[in-house]
């Protein structure tokens, strides 16, 4: 298992692209990578019913003084069921990273209208809240969130910065390298979680961090 120090970032970054199945985004700005139908229909669903069932208004550490920056629902997903320790197997599998490094996995829930303005998943160092979501794990290092459902209309992650846009498909996992080769955070991992414009688009989220997590 690897942590997801600087200096083993890359190791990752080439693991995830010897993987047959994973495609990486041609940009030298940041390693982003997609894997169309990483995730079963059967477990997808069983995802999509556990995030239905404990869903709550999304919070965010700083709006920039946007009470709708980001109107989406979330769910914490309890590492004890089946469903979130099969997931988390083939996350750890696919990435070689140790988990104990891991976020506790998030499910996100979008209804026709809600969105997550453009972000970045790394907390700004010397931020408003950095210290305090930061001083014990360090910042986050690699995003992996999968699509668990097909949309009908919207609902696109689009990196702005690399000039690419993902659309949700149900199965693809979507992650991304949240810094530079030298360890500072990278600006090019800007993304936005697009308006659903018909329909309800259900995701999962698993962040890492530079320290063991210590939620």
């Amino acid at each position: 298992m690897t942590a997801p120090s600087e200096s083993a970032s890359e190791s990752i970054a080439d693991r995830l692209a010897a993987h047959p199945a994973m495609q990486r985004v041609p940009t030298p700005k940041a390693a982003v990578f997609q894997h169309k139908r990483f995730v079963a229909p059967d477990l997808a669903a069983e995802l999509i019913a556990l995030i239905d069932a404990g869903r709550r208004p999304s919070t965010i550490a700083d709006d920039n003084g946007d009470a709708y920056f980001r109107t989406s629902e979330t769910c914490d997903l309890d590492a004890g069921l089946p469903a979130v320790q099969r997931i988390e197997t083939l996350l750890t599998e696919l990435s070689g990273i140790d988990p104990a490094y891991g976020e506790p996995l998030q499910g996100q829930r979008y209804a026709e209208g809600q969105e997550f303005k453009a972000h970045t998943d790394y907390f700004t160092p010397g931020g408003r809240d950095f210290q305090k979501f930061c001083a014990l794990s360090g910042n986050r290092t690699w995003t992996f969130m999968v699509y668990l459902n097909d949309v009908d209309a919207g609902g696109a992650t689009r990196f702005k910065l690399i000039d690419k846009t993902f659309q949700p498909e149900a199965g693809k996992l979507l992650c991304w390298n949240n810094r530079l080769p030298g360890g500072a955070v990278n600006p090019a991992t800007l993304h936005h979680g697009m308006k659903v414009r018909k329909g309800v688009k259900y995701v999962i989220t698993k962040w890492y961090r530079e320290r063991r997590w210590e939620g």
